[in-house]
């Protein structure tokens, strides 16, 4: 089971470049790192199971997510090409893919989040982000976000699965969400979707939210 992760969420110009990267190093080439381990003796044994705690972000990218959505869509990227080969191993590949969970990880994102410095992005981009997105992920989170044991216990159905499935999502009310992208393909639904539920009916989604 691959689970290290880390978070970061802003505005881009606020980034480092050695934050991206370091971040690139475990979300991403830590999993890498971690089968490159683990798949020849599987494919030798020819059985085996591995199991990579993705997100819906590896699927959906969500604004102010930039990096954090580019390292799970590489995870996404790298499973799907490799699944097929492992099948031929009698090797299983499984992506669990959560929404928000109520961690001491998303806590202590959001905490430093509040207190950095945004004067590297103007005004408006850190009004955006301090008083629409934070606000707004903190009622997402309240509402919509899972238990570490809900997501444990998503996993473990996994693991034990007759026939373990390429991708399992944890939380059915992002459902919806994933599939507007599938939905056109010229992204332009998924686009204008998330664009008027950020800017203009924000106060709507925080009210239906409660």
């Amino acid at each position: 089971v691959s689970n290290a992760g880390v978070g970061m969420a802003g505005p881009l110009e606020c980034q480092s470049l050695a934050a991206m990267q370091s971040l690139m190093d475990t979300n991403f080439f830590g999993l890498v790192r971690l089968v490159k381990e683990v798949l020849p003796d599987m494919k030798r044994r020819r059985g085996g199971h591995i199991v990579v705690i993705s997100s819906i972000m590896g699927l959906q990218g969500i604004v102010f997510n930039d990096i954090y959505a580019a390292s799970k869509f590489a995870v996404e990227g790298f499973c799907e090409s490799l699944v097929v080969q492992a099948l031929r191993f009698n090797v299983a590949i499984s992506l669990v893919e959560p929404g928000p969970v109520m961690t001491e990880f998303e806590a202590k994102l959001y905490e430093e989040a509040e207190r950095a410095d945004y004067s590297r992005t103007d005004p408006e981009t850190a009004d955006i982000f301090t008083n629409l997105y934070l606000r707004n992920s903190k009622d997402v989170f309240a509402s919509l976000g899972q238990t570490p044991e809900d997501i444990a216990e998503h996993t473990l159905r996994v693991i034990e699965a007759a026939r373990p499935p390429f991708r399992h999502q944890t939380n059915a009310a992002y459902t919806p969400m994933a599939a507007l992208k599938h939905a056109d393909p010229s992204g332009a639904l998924m686009t204008d979707a998330f664009y008027k539920l950020v800017f203009k009916y924000d106060a709507v989604l925080r009210l239906s939210l409660r």
